[in-house]
């Protein structure tokens, strides 16, 4: 076989896979600056969210909001014990709607929840809750 008769068809062979090979190294170049672009907005989201929910426990009027768990129920149900950033309350015979009422406010503060114990005595409820900010 005669190289020197297909050195053209040789060359526009080798031109044709060498540019097939850059077009998918193209194609991989760009997919992954889209995967590690869309890695990098997931992480800026993520830290929004924490700085976000920072705020929300540093704040210092929660300690104030943590008192209106207080007058939810009756003095005469409860005991209340607030140390620092701990809380430690024990409510005695409380109405499903009381309870509805006091679960409620405690879930839309942003507290952590150590202790959550729900017992049911006949009709009414005993709860002993313990959380921290």
């Amino acid at each position: 076989m005669n190289l020197k008769n297909y050195r053209n068809e040789l060359l526009v062979g080798f031109s044709f896979v060498l540019m097939l090979m850059a077009f998918f190294y193209k194609n991989a170049q760009i997919s992954s600056q889209a995967e590690q672009l869309f890695a990098v907005k997931q992480e800026v989201r993520e830290f929004k969210e924490i700085i976000a929910h920072k705020r929300i426990w540093g704040d210092k009027g929660l300690f104030k909001k943590v008192d209106k768990l207080k007058n939810v129920v009756p003095a005469s149900k409860m005991t209340w014990n607030k140390k620092g950033k701990k809380l430690t309350a024990n409510y005695k015979d409380l109405t499903p709607k009381e309870l509805n009422k006091l679960m409620a406010k405690l879930m839309s503060m942003a507290v952590q929840i150590v202790e959550l114990n729900i017992k049911k005595s006949g009709d009414n409820y005993n709860m002993e809750c313990k959380c921290k900010w």
